[in-house]
């Protein structure tokens, strides 16, 4: 099982703001919102606010409308937008999930309810901050 830093998410009550000063103040690179391709929310699963996404070329950037009611809408514990988080692809997500069982840590299995092709597990590091750990699907 691999892991790989992919992205950080930041979260924001202005996303085209926050953006703007990625891109046009620090020269980050826009990325088209069609590159991640997202299922319908419904009243019980997904999230439906604002996403932009920034690279410099190798990492990632995801900004997302805060959204305090995402665990609560999902049936999860952890809401990844609540604060952000930081993000890691792994090669073998059922393996990662199995780790942190041996390792008595909790998480939430989000699936694909954010993204089409991506399966997203959340938990907490030992000081509260929030991480994904995805594996690419399809």
């Amino acid at each position: 099982m691999k892991l790989e830093f992919h992205h950080i998410n930041f979260v924001a009550d202005d996303v085209d703001r926050l953006h703007d000063f990625y891109t046009q103040v620090l020269g980050l690179d826009d990325i088209p919102i069609q590159s991640f391709p997202r299922p319908d929310a419904t009243s019980s699963s997904g999230y439906d606010g604002k996403i932009r996404f920034a690279t410099d070329g190798k990492m990632q950037m995801h900004l997302a409308t805060k959204d305090l009611t995402v665990a609560f809408k999902n049936g999860e514990v952890i809401n990844p937008i609540e604060r952000g988080h930081i993000a890691f692809r792994t090669d073998d997500i059922t393996a990662f999930m199995a780790l942190l069982d041996s390792k008595g840590i909790p998480y939430s299995d989000y699936g694909t309810a954010f993204a089409k092709e991506w399966h997203q597990v959340f938990f907490h590091d030992p000081e509260g901050n929030v991480i994904e750990v995805h594996q690419s699907v399809g």
